[in-house]
């Protein structure tokens, strides 16, 4: 039976678990958290508590998936488990990245070729853990996921409630990937393996973030959110650190290569989605 080890089964990876289960697959969905783990259970993965060993869980996968972010120290992953990813033989590895990896271009293009040259210590910290996984000897594929959005993960709540800000940054922009698209990129890498392989997962349209905000708001029928100049702006610095890149990413090779056709090409389509799913509960 196809098999998928999700290590650090997280939002993207539950997106693609729904649809391998539904093709019959088996899905070993590991996590630290005992609570997760009983609503693994009930969603029909099968959960593995952290820490402890891979290796049983490895010998059974015949597909990897890693969604685990490093921390200061590296890739958690990579440091406690090596040993044991080096024996494995999966068919199929993927790594979750981030398009964070090539840095600020000002607004430019960036494409899988662009040198990587992150901006901030959270890109830089990418590039090493892609640099670790690449070392392993394994078939991998990493994906460099845009800002993700979809179910649970949109902005309509902020809207409604007034805290939602439009923070103006003259020529930013961002590029999104709705999690159902990231999904099915994933699925097609499975079924198209390329091994050494790294795909943009990102969206036909990048923009300014307070263009997706303000539409949010036309949709919702509500006053615009208040423009607040960035410089003025209160911020955690993870959302500084978003502000302090701009690009607009190409995602052809998804295309091209895998022949991906994207369920939602902007956060248009992708914002009605999630207005009409939220309707219709």
């Amino acid at each position: 039976m196809k098999t998928l080890l999700s290590i650090g089964h997280g939002y993207s990876a539950q997106a693609l678990a729904r649809v391998l289960l539904a093709q019959g697959w088996r899905v070993i969905g590991t996590t630290r958290n005992p609570d997760r783990a009983r609503d693994f259970a009930a969603q029909g993965v099968e959960p593995l508590l952290l820490p402890g060993s891979l290796a049983p869980a490895l010998a059974r996968a015949t597909h990897v998936l890693t969604s685990v972010a490093p921390e200061a120290g590296g890739d958690p992953i990579l440091r406690d488990h090596a040993g044991e990813l080096r024996a494995a033989r999966p068919e199929w590895v993927g790594y979750l990245s981030t398009t964070a990896v090539y840095g600020d271009h000002a607004g430019g293009w960036v494409d899988e070729a662009t040198p990587l040259t992150p901006a901030t210590a959270r890109g830089q910290a990418r590039v090493e853990a892609e640099a670790g996984w690449a070392a392993l000897g394994l078939p991998l594929h990493i994906f460099r996921l845009a800002g993700i959005y979809g179910n649970g993960r949109g902005p309509f709540e902020k809207v409604r409630d007034g805290t939602a800000r439009r923070i103006i940054k003259p020529g930013q922009v961002f590029s999104r990937i709705h999690v159902e698209d990231i999904a099915q990129v994933l699925l097609a890498s499975i079924n198209r393996p390329n091994p050494g392989a790294a795909y943009n997962v990102c969206d036909d349209d990048p923009a300014p973030p307070e263009d997706v905000i303000g539409h949010a708001a036309e949709l919702l029928g509500l006053p615009l959110p208040p423009a607040i100049p960035y410089d003025e702006a209160e911020m955690t610095p993870m959302a500084r650190s978003f502000y302090a890149e701009s690009k607009r990413v190409r995602n052809d090779r998804i295309k091209e290569e895998l022949g991906v056709r994207l369920l939602f090409p902007s956060y248009r389509e992708g914002l009605a989605s999630l207005l009409a799913a939220e309707n219709a509960r």
